[in-house]
């Protein structure tokens, strides 16, 4: 399967580190999103990131410029007319993601790949109003994508095997060290087993047990962890944090992800992490402070 263009519906942090990494493995790729203006400030925060290289000496002028030549902004879904993979890294929303996909199936080319990039959505319930659901199969890439080496795949139950294994190929052709879930299960494997962990943290800074610093660090120190659960929540965004926990607890009614209420007063007050600059962690200086959390 040879794959000269992409598109990335979804100019958030995820869908942004995508198609960056698309584009750095010499695709050229369509990053859109519902307006155009998304998409500019995506590729201007992209710009920024690689210029960061070239200060350190790991890239040159000449690579961001061609990287950045290769992401052409849009809006909408009719551009993946032209592609031959597509990702999809749209809000956490089952009947949203199915009202997207029904849109992409009326412009993409027959038998293109249309991956979903959800943390906690299950695969064969956004597929299950598909044409064709055997060609909607879950790829979920981690934080921040162009970095992180993991890539989860899962098949939904209509999901061809054949759609799995080139998906897999394609993100072993960008880089990545993909794991197929040998059938589907709500969250995948990483996420799952991650959500309660930094469930458990939310509760336990709740409880008053320790403070944001002191989670963390005991964190790190006591698990070897490199990043704080508190820390981390902030970077994958603590909106979606909370989505990912309600839908595992909506789909398992398990206590291990009963969202805190902590969680929904900080998005309520536009605490979202890194993307806000507030979270767990003041992020409006040159080094995060941590917050007084109540």
């Amino acid at each position: 399967m040879e794959i000269k263009k992409g598109f990335v519906l979804g100019a958030g942090i995820m869908g942004t580190g995508i198609a960056q990494l698309m584009a750095q493995k010499g695709i050229d790729v369509t990053l859109s999103d519902v307006d155009q203006s998304i998409v500019e400030r995506s590729l201007k925060n992209i710009e920024k990131g690689l210029q960061r290289r070239v200060e350190k000496g790991k890239m040159t002028d000449d690579q961001v410029k061609d990287i950045l030549g290769r992401i052409t902004p849009s809006q909408g879904v009719k551009d993946a007319a032209q592609a031959d993979f597509v990702v999809e890294a749209i809000i956490e929303d089952v009947k949203i993601k199915q009202d997207t996909f029904d849109e992409l199936e009326s412009v993409v080319k027959e038998g293109v790949i249309l991956a979903s990039n959800t943390t906690a959505c299950s695969i064969s319930e956004i597929s299950s109003k598909a044409k064709d659901p055997g060609r909607i199969v879950g790829m979920h890439f981690f934080n921040p994508a162009v970095v992180m080496k993991l890539v989860e795949i899962m098949p939904g139950l209509a999901t061809r095997p054949e759609v799995v294994d080139q998906t897999r190929e394609f993100a072993e052709f960008l880089g990545k060290e993909p794991v197929v879930t040998a059938k589907e299960g709500i969250a995948g494997i990483a996420s799952r087993v991650l959500a309660a962990l930094l469930n458990e943290a939310v509760w336990v800074l709740e409880e008053g047990i320790g403070t944001v610093e002191d989670i963390d660090k005991a964190m790190k120190m006591g698990s070897n962890q490199p990043m704080g659960p508190l820390e981390l929540i902030d970077l994958i965004g603590i909106d979606t944090h909370l989505a990912k926990t309600r839908t595992l607890y909506n789909k398992f009614g398990d206590a291990r992800y009963r969202p805190c209420y902590l969680l929904e007063k900080m998005v309520h007050a536009g605490y979202l992490g890194r993307k806000s600059k507030k979270g767990f962690y003041d992020y409006t200086g040159d080094t995060p402070v941590p917050m007084r959390i109540k």
